[in-house]
């Protein structure tokens, strides 16, 4: 009998420095528990990165990075397509193609699109789409939104469509882009009376999200915050990060809630520490006899031992160019074998044939 064919899953990380432990936490370890199950497809958005113009040789790192801190995490290139964007140009044109079918408007309304360009322009939260717009159009601020920022839905949807996958595993922020693929898909398929592509959703890998806490007392961990801790900090360089984590003067009557920063340790505990560790500085906190040195100093030691094995792959593999390259190529004929069908059917629809 034949086997049926395992769900399409999607992801990508862009090339903007190394992975931390909410990357990991959030999806690198869900990655690798599925990867016998679905047809798993991982790749690094070194386009993506292009809207913040980053350092050409800067960009070329990162790429190196994030590949071997992917397999470092466990992702097998047997078992999962890994690839880099830019190394699949069949989503470039798709891309193109599809931005026929997008209104500047809709890009425009995007929270994504209106954070990032408030941020470029100088902007306050309180200027609204009419003042963006304004700025964005003058011959002088406007340098500082690139179109390729505005059309970042459109390359995320070609991402995902020219794979034709359903599943797609991303944080709340990228929720809206998630729901233009969708709209993209049914508009493109509406519009040529075809059944081309499926509309993917949001996939949770069957639990509950999870939300990793930065260090600075609120929020979520990410590399734009600075409250970081990465899978390839040092021993010494983690250990004080941690013990530099924000906290308050402690509990002052038993029983008493936790605030926001405290909260966050124990949530990283709780990802990184045995039950029972958990349960005593718990215990600890409802009788105000807790000592937040010494949780930090736990907590800095269960989450060493989570990272230092990934760490010590990481460089082993780092120095392994060779391997790296077999990797990606493996990887890119892979994505671009189903890419070329894919984009193949798109022209066909669309009139761009051979006589």
């Amino acid at each position: 009998m034949t086997e049926p064919k395992k769900e399409i899953i999607l992801s990508g990380i862009r090339a903007t420095g190394n992975l931390h432990i909410g990357n990991y936490f959030g999806a690198l370890r869900k990655f690798v528990a599925v990867q016998n199950d679905y047809d798993c497809n991982f790749f690094i958005a070194d386009l993506h990165a292009l809207t913040t113009n980053p350092d050409p040789e800067q960009l070329h790192a990162n790429v190196k990075s994030v590949l071997a801190e992917y397999l470092a995490a466990g992702l097998d290139p047997e078992k999962s397509t890994i690839y880099v964007q830019s190394d699949v140009p069949e989503t470039t044109e798709m891309y193109l193609l599809l931005n026929m079918h997008v209104g500047i408007g809709e890009l425009m309304r995007t929270v994504s699109f209106k954070d990032k360009a408030r941020k470029a322009l100088g902007l306050s939260p309180e200027n609204d789409e009419e003042d963006i717009e304004k700025q964005v159009c003058g011959s002088d601020t406007g340098r500082r939104v690139n179109a390729g920022l505005l059309t970042y839905p459109t390359l995320m949807a070609a991402d995902i469509l020219i794979h034709k996958a359903t599943k797609v595993p991303v944080g709340k922020d990228q929720l809206q882009h998630l729901e233009l693929t969708r709209r993209f898909a049914r508009r493109f398929n509406s519009f040529y009376n075809v059944d081309l592509f499926p509309e993917p959703y949001d996939f949770d890998f069957g639990g509950a999200p999870i939300k990793v806490p930065g260090l600075d007392g609120s929020g979520k961990m990410g590399k734009s915050e600075g409250n970081c801790i990465y899978l390839v900090d040092d021993p010494k360089v983690l250990r004080k990060k941690v013990m530099r984590a924000v906290t308050d003067e402690g509990p002052q009557t038993p029983d008493s809630q936790m605030s926001e920063p405290i909260a966050n340790l124990f949530t990283l505990l709780e990802l990184t520490s045995t039950p029972d560790v958990v349960e005593h500085f718990r215990k600890a906190y409802a009788d105000c006899s807790i000592r937040y040195g010494d949780l930090k100093k736990q907590l800095a030691e269960d989450i060493l031992a989570v990272t230092t094995p990934i760490r010590e792959r990481v460089n082993d593999i780092l120095a392994d160019d060779g391997y790296l390259a077999k990797v990606l190529a493996a990887g890119a004929e892979r994505a671009r074998e189903r890419a070329a069908a894919t984009l193949s059917e798109m022209r066909h629809v669309m009139g761009i044939r051979k006589f």
